[in-house]
């Protein structure tokens, strides 16, 4: 039991830290240099990757839908692709309307290897090629140089939250432990010596019974 509590554990921290990683805005340093709109495929298989439908994306009979993508180069020259799509009301809840003023910004700030312009591009999601993901960016900002790396406080602020969130709920459920359920398991503790106690005491008297009926039987005298 011990070890499926470790393994139900770990699975479960897993999954935690999956879901934390995929939702959680990201800051990357990236050069912006190309922008465009491309009928993509959205399947059954990475529809869970893409906005809700009805959050203004337009998709054809075909299920292809009509996204924005962002082309960048980072620092070491790896190249890495964004889609810019909304999200309304729908998870994760970052409540973007602006995809086309972000498709704008992001045109505006395309550049060459030779006259680079840096930006850092906010975004949540993975990079999933065999499943054709893309994480979607939310915020663009310029930057000095490649090498200043600006603090993600959107991270910071929702991990401290949650962890506020975690702590209260310990909390909650300690004092729920103390005040009810450790009761009740003593309760039925008790109740489980006390039963324990008399069937003993009932087993020994009726041994002595037996003991002294075969012992008459026997013709030997009772002690």
């Amino acid at each position: 039991m011990y070890y499926v509590k470790v393994v139900l554990g770990v699975m479960l921290g897993v999954v935690i830290f999956l879901f934390l990683d995929y939702a959680l805005p990201s800051q990357n340093t990236v050069r912006i240099t190309n922008t465009y709109n491309r009928l993509t495929a959205v399947t059954s298989s990475n529809a869970i990757f893409y906005a809700s439908e009805d959050t203004g994306t337009v998709e054809n009979a075909a299920g292809q839908r009509d996204v924005r993508f962002i082309e960048t180069v980072r620092p070491n020259g790896k190249v890495f692709v964004y889609r810019n799509e909304d999200t309304g009301w729908i998870w994760p809840p970052y409540f973007k309307y602006d995809s086309a003023n972000l498709h704008a910004e992001a045109t505006n700030l395309k550049s060459t290897a030779a006259a680079p312009t840096w930006v850092s591009v906010t975004a949540y999601g993975w990079r999933l090629p065999w499943l054709t993901a893309y994480p979607n960016a939310i915020a663009i900002d310029t930057l000095a140089s490649p090498n200043e790396r600006p603090r993600n406080w959107g991270a910071l602020i929702i991990c401290a939250l949650l962890l506020l969130f975690l702590i209260l709920l310990w909390r909650m459920w300690a004092q729920f432990r103390e005040r009810t359920i450790d009761p009740a398991i003593r309760s039925v503790d008790d109740g489980w010596d006390r039963a324990t106690d008399r069937v003993s005491s009932e087993a020994a008297e009726a041994r002595g019974h037996v003991r002294g009926w075969w012992n008459s039987w026997k013709g030997k005298p009772r002690k």
